[in-house]
């Protein structure tokens, strides 16, 4: 435990969802037992007044029932609790109360109880006064020198000094000026008001100017006031501290001299009785509260600053003399004498943590025990060690990072989509070129088998979609017994007719793919319900998709054969149709009872046009680092031109500006240019990401397919190929590289020669043929008997089997040259994949309704 941090001598927690202000605490015998003894007086924004008398049985007791002698409901929030002499004919202490349009007055007492259960403490109202304006704070004091009693000043929201001797109002006066409240102290010294404007100037007003001024409820220039019979209010001094004030507190060090202190944002000021600055002292953090008093040396004064760190120093002066540690941010500190303690300081949080500390260090009396010796059975500890070394090997192999679930989860996560669009589009972009965007509700729905602490939602699309929400949290009070992070997934497909519509069918296309089945074809009608625009029994081997946006795909089923056709002018444009297609036979089938349906595919790998791809997002991206690269350049020299130009206008002597203006005019115009390249390049690299990622499903799919991967291999492939970084489109190409060599050096490697120097730093590279190269040798050691996996022995190489006739699998870059001499036969680079069979000629379909 740090010697630093503040003793607790005495707290406790007022309420529940109570707030607090600087104004809400103070220290006094309000009770007038003469002891010379404090209580703590604490009024909330609730309206709640109490009163403790702490007296713990032991440091660091929490409050006990009785130390709480009263507490009491006074309905309107309480703003600030003041204790002097408020009542005439008397000079007993009495507590004022302010609230937000009411100032009241009490007497509080205490009466012996008749029997165990001690003083009975109760408060009786003297008197109040309604307030014509909302009030904000008051400071109170002997106002013109009075003897024997307390005046009140209260300060309202509009800058009104509202004056009160005791049981009857005096005046009120306007500060000139005045925008908005700030703090308020009394000097008795030199009976003037001092406060901070918003002008964030610290202003002093005597209080015989403030009585002698013209009325406050005639703000306007009267006709007496023209010919003499009034005072304009004056102030007497101002000092500008550049910074709002936090509170203003005076100190006196004898009957000569007097300290105003103020808390500014950043900094607190000692000033002398006529406003010139004695000392002031930079503070580190952002200050909550203070409180000066006098010091034990002579001429010097001490300040408690609180601030928002938690922490509480100890000035002397401008010297720091102590540091302690607090449990909360104080906003209001008070040092008052409880229970025969004298220097007790008390805090309060804002929400309602109050706190009685001492400082100093508590020494630590705690001495180990004395160990008893005793002899090891070693034969023992070797069985205990291996039987816990073999639980947690049994453990490392039945379960993961995470722990293994039950049958039943915690959690279960279910989505299920609105079968309709929504009727008014929740879209943001209302419009994609012709076509309007609609939007379509999903329903989540969260089941829980026991109490969680925090559950967080995440929902996830793909680009272009977007969601008009995509994080939710739901919060309970109770905790989960395990405190172990649990993650349960739900995925859910979107209907194909939000991003594509009904189209036309064409004849030719730029690039084509044929889909093999081993089952005879299924009408497109019965598969795509809704998209055909003919119902004739001929027309249903042919059907057009248009995507919003003005993108057209073609599908075809063979009459003759167990073959379909996906074909479209863009490559990319592929992925969605032919995906779908696959997902629905599938799906088809399944509802027959038929078990054997599979896809597969034998026409050549489309390699050269996602490598068009390829090239196109990668030469957005230098271009983009090039534009960068200049805009940083045009902006050093534009801000190097303005330095030239400040110079030149701060010389005395005039000196001709060298054309530097028509210069720094030229830059400024192509610092604009370029920035509006940068936010061009990036819109075009974003498109040609989401292109990409298209071309890339695609090309998986179409391995998948033509290698019967299962779905941990095709895991793999997508894990390698599409990494999860929201912003991988900057770094797509290293990324990828680097994980398709090492498929290539551990799994899909022949030799453990080429199993050795994986580098794990990634840096752009001047081009792209070293991931192009690295592609194609993945599909030719897959076509030649590799495997996918990610076991503990896929480090060891593999023993493949090779059709007859295949080549070795190179194991060096020279060999890896021979592969792509070898393999233009396996990987066509056409445009055109033409199945072997005819397909049926296209013609116009008619309009079905879905």
């Amino acid at each position: 435990m740090s010697l630093f941090k503040a003793r607790d001598w005495w707290s406790t927690v007022l309420g529940e969802k109570e707030e607090f202000d600087q104004g809400c605490l103070c220290l006094a015998d309000v009770d007038n037992t003469g002891n010379g003894q404090d209580k703590v007086i604490v009024g909330s924004f609730m309206g709640y007044l109490r009163i403790f008398n702490p007296h713990p049985v032991k440091t660091g007791d929490g409050a006990q029932a009785e130390d709480l002698l009263l507490e009491v409901h006074l309905r309107d929030p309480i703003l600030q609790v003041e204790v002097g002499k408020f009542v005439s004919g008397t000079e007993m202490l009495h507590l004022a109360v302010l609230h937000s349009r009411k100032l009241c007055v009490y007497s509080v007492s205490g009466s012996l109880g008749n029997v165990e259960h001690g003083t009975q403490y109760q408060i009786k109202l003297m008197y109040e006064h309604n307030l014509q304006r909302t009030a904000c704070n008051m400071t109170y004091g002997s106002f013109g020198g009075v003897k024997g009693r307390d005046l009140i000043c209260i300060q309202s929201m509009d800058g009104m000094l509202m004056v009160f001797e005791q049981e009857s109002y005096a005046f009120g006066r306007f500060l000139p000026g005045s925008l908005l409240p700030g703090p308020l102290a009394y000097s008795s010294r030199t009976d003037s008001f001092i406060t901070v404007s918003s002008c964030r100037q610290v202003e002093s007003y005597k209080y015989q100017v403030l009585a002698f001024a013209t009325d406050a409820d005639k703000r306007q220039e009267t006709e007496q006031q023209k010919l003499g019979s009034g005072k304009r209010l004056v102030v007497d001094w101002t000092l500008n501290i550049g910074e709002q004030a936090l509170d203003i507190c005076i100190v006196s060090f004898n009957q000569s001299a007097s300290s105003v202190f103020v808390l500014g944002e950043r900094n607190f000021f000692c000033l002398k009785d006529n406003g010139q600055i004695r000392f002031m002292k930079k503070l580190d953090c952002s200050p909550s509260c203070f409180l000066p008093y006098c010091s034990v040396s002579e001429g010097t004064i001490n300040t408690l600053i609180g601030n928002h760190s938690n922490m509480l120093h100890v000035y002397q002066d401008v010297t720091l003399k102590w540091a302690t540690q607090l449990p909360h941010i104080p906003v209001a500190v008070r040092v008052g004498c409880l229970h025969d303690l004298k220097g007790v300081i008390v805090t309060l949080s804002d929400d309602g943590h109050l706190q009685c500390s001492y400082l100093g260090t508590d020494p630590s009396l705690f001495q180990a025990p004395k160990v008893e010796s005793r002899e090891l059975n070693y034969d023992e500890l070797d069985i205990e060690l291996k039987e816990l070394q073999k639980i947690i090997k049994d453990v490392n192999k039945s379960q993961g990072v995470w722990p293994m679930t039950e049958r039943e989860d915690d959690l279960k996560v279910s989505a299920m989509v609105s079968p309709n669009f929504d009727s008014v589009s929740q879209s943001t972009d209302v419009e994609v070129g012709a076509d309007l965007v609609p939007s379509v509700t999903v329903k989540v729905t969260l089941q829980n088998r026991v109490t969680l602490q925090k559950i967080r939602l995440s929902v996830y699309v793909q680009p272009p979609l977007v969601l008009t929400c995509d994080q939710f949290t739901f919060e309970f009070m109770d905790r989960n017994p395990e405190g172990i992070p649990r993650v349960s997934q739900c995925k859910f497909r979107l209907p194909l007719k939000l991003i594509c519509l009904p189209g036309q069918p064409s004849k030719t296309a730029s690039h084509k793919l044929t889909i093999d089945t081993n089952k005879s074809p299924v009408s497109l009608l019965s598969l795509f319900p809704g998209f055909a625009n003919q119902s004739e029994d001929d027309q249903v081997n042919v059907m057009g998709f248009r995507f919003l946006g003005g993108s057209r795909v073609t599908l075809l089923a063979s009459k003759t054969s167990q073959r379909y056709r996906i074909q479209s002018e863009q490559f990319e444009d592929l992925w969605l149709i032919t995906n779908e297609l696959i997902i629905r036979l599938q799906e088809y089938f399944e509802k027959q009872g038929i078990k054997d349906f599979a896809c597969s595919f034998s026409g050549s790998m489309p390699l050269q046009e996602y490598f068009e791809l390829i090239d196109h997002h990668f030469e957005l991206r230098i271009n983009g680092e090039k534009l960068e690269e200049l805009l940083s350049e045009r902006a050093v020299q534009f801000r190097a031109i303005q330095r030239r130009l400040l110079t030149r206008f701060k010389d005395k002597t005039p000196a001709p500006l060298q054309h530097l203006d028509t210069l720094l005019d030229g830059t400024y115009k192509q610092v604009i240019a370029l920035a509006d390249a940068v936010e061009e390049n990036q819109d075009n690299l974003f498109q040609s990401f989401t292109r990409l990622k298209s071309a890339t499903h695609l090309v998986i799919l179409l391995i998948g397919l033509w290698q019967k991967l299962s779905a941990d291999q095709i895991a793999i492939l997508e894990a390698a190929f599409l990494p999860l970084q929201q912003d991988t489109q900057e770094l797509w190409e290293e990324t990828v590289d680097a994980a398709i060599s090492h498929l290539l050096k551990t799994c899909l490697s022949k030799s453990s020669k080429e199993q050795a120097n994986l580098s794990s730093q990634l840096s752009i590279p001047k081009d792209t043929s070293r991931l192009k190269k690295h592609i194609t040798l993945l599909c030719d050691r897959l076509a030649k008997g590799g495997r996918l996996c990610l076991s503990t022995d896929a480090a060891a190489p593999q023993t493949m089997v090779m059709p007859g006739g295949c080549a070795t699998i190179p194991e060096s870059d020279l060999e890896e040259r021979s592969v792509e001499q070898d393999s233009t036969d396996l990987f066509t680079n056409h445009k055109h994949l033409i199945v072997e069979s005819p397909m049926p000629e296209v013609s116009p379909l008619q309009g079905v309704s879905e």
